[in-house]
């Protein structure tokens, strides 16, 4: 192989790999994704306890750290003023679980009592989810589902 075939190909795999390694740093520094979201409420019922539970699947680069739930009724003052990641960081967390790669499976259960389900506003309720990933990054979702309480 010639000097400036072998210098051509050494300057292209570091190009290469330089690419490569910007991708990957920038992959790290990307937002956790939500998908597959679902809300159910269930009402108490002749004395059984109703419950509330959240599922979602959630992507993040460096892994998942948690992920904070809120529900909250459309008709409040959340629906002029939204969480924040403030607000949100107190929230309580849902139970995730590795689903093998950068994914994450993660559920919120929650009892609703008679007392509980007597004082809820009634109509649409909204869940804001704040997923947090390993390497600090977060995405926020005020609206992430909704579900109706009757």
């Amino acid at each position: 192989m010639s000097r400036r075939i072998t210098l051509s190909v050494i300057a292209g795999a570091l190009v290469l790999s330089g690419a490569g390694a910007f991708a990957l740093a920038h992959a790290g520094d990307q937002a956790p994704s939500l998908a597959h979201s679902t809300a159910r409420y269930v009402a108490p019922d002749s004395g059984e306890r109703g419950s509330f539970t959240f599922t979602t699947e959630v992507s993040a680069a460096s892994g998942v750290k948690n992920l904070k739930v809120l529900a909250w009724p459309e008709n409040s003052a959340l629906s002029t003023q939204q969480p924040t990641v403030k607000e949100m960081a107190q929230a309580e967390s849902a139970r995730c679980q590795s689903a093998g790669g950068d994914n994450a499976r993660c559920v919120y259960t929650t009892p609703v009592t008679d007392a509980e389900a007597a004082s809820s506003p009634r109509g649409t309720w909204h869940v804001a989810v704040l997923a947090t990933a390993e390497d600090g990054t977060t995405a926020l979702n005020t609206k992430a589902v909704d579900f109706t309480v009757g």
